[in-house]
């Protein structure tokens, strides 16, 4: 079930449980694609933790887009990984797991279980945390200026309306430490259900849930339509902004060659900022077929190389 502003814990795990996190470049080509994934669909993430063969997200969607959002982050680090490595096949178990999550009652606590995932693990104790780069701990302690869809508030608010300060992080760390050590308070925090049950939260939040679950099925199919015109409108919007931008007009895309040079670069823009399909852009941008699309945009990332890290260009 997807909902405007609705809060997630989403986790997934390597195909097989296999490690496909074993390298610290690979944890961090998995974070830079999670933030081109939050520049295209407006997610704000709480907390992150990337382990050597399983990544835990806290996030939050305004525009309901967490399906759409999850596709593109998956299938392109998918590819990614695939392409360096020279090799085929699944990357990650299955689809992603996605707990549904009370923002008052259950996304603080979720971002502490998150956080203390190295702890649970053995990779290293509480005080150490800090150091360990593969959660958004460290980006709290290291300071300076974060990604601007990096939120850690939930936690330090539910830890003691702490700042995300030195200070405010030391006490966070003696938080953490006490939870780690407090088994009664991590079941009041319902750290067992964190990620096994379906809502994370009060029971009047779970029931509120349920209720718009069932209101959603009834409404099947008129719902998921709504949600794609939605995301269609959203890429519609973004495709004026990029021809104001390109001093271009709607009557050129249908009267320009399907190969124009501008056309690409106009299509690479939309992808770059939007979780746009190929299928779409084939038709509104008159470029052909889902697949010729493809082809086209392979072919143009092939002539100009990209950064290490860029974005590059997957069938959907």
């Amino acid at each position: 079930m997807e909902s405007e502003a609705g809060v997630y814990h989403v986790l997934n795990r390597g195909n097989y449980r296999s490690d496909i996190f074993r390298s610290d470049k690979t944890k961090a080509a998995f974070l830079k694609c999670l933030g081109e994934a939050c520049e295209r669909t407006g997610w704000q993430v709480h907390a992150w933790c990337i382990m050597s063969n399983h990544y835990h997200l806290a996030l939050s969607t305004p525009r309901a887009n967490l399906v759409d959002g999850m596709q593109w982050l998956q299938g392109t680090f998918a590819i990614r990984f695939n392409r360096f490595r020279q090799e085929r096949g699944h990357l990650f178990q299955g689809r992603y797991k996605s707990l549904m999550v009370d923002p008052d009652g259950g996304l603080g606590p979720l971002c502490h279980y998150i956080h203390l995932n190295p702890v649970r693990a053995g990779i290293c104790k509480v005080p150490d945390l800090r150091r360990y780069a593969w959660t958004s701990l460290h980006w709290l302690w290291r300071g300076g200026k974060a990604d601007a869809w990096y939120d850690p508030r939930p936690a330090l608010a539910h830890a003691g309306d702490l700042q995300p300060n030195r200070a405010g992080v030391c006490k966070y760390l003696e938080y953490l430490g006490w939870l780690a050590e407090d088994e009664p308070a991590r079941q009041r925090q319902q750290f067992d259900a964190m990620s096994k049950s379906w809502v994370i939260g009060t029971v009047e939040f779970a029931k509120e849930m349920l209720l718009e679950h069932r209101e959603l099925a009834g409404r099947g199919r008129q719902h998921a339509v709504e949600l794609n015109l939605a995301r269609e409108a959203l890429w519609a919007a973004e495709l004026k902004r990029e021809l104001r931008r390109m001093h271009r007009t709607p009557e050129e895309l249908l009267a320009a060659p399907k190969s124009a040079d501008w056309k690409l670069e106009l299509a690479a823009a939309l992808k770059m900022r939007t979780t746009v399909t190929n299928r779409w852009l084939g038709i509104n941008l008159n470029l052909g077929a889902r697949d010729e699309v493809c082809r086209k945009l392979m072919a143009r990332s092939r002539a100009k190389p990209a950064a290490e890290g860029e974005s590059t260009y997957h069938r959907a």
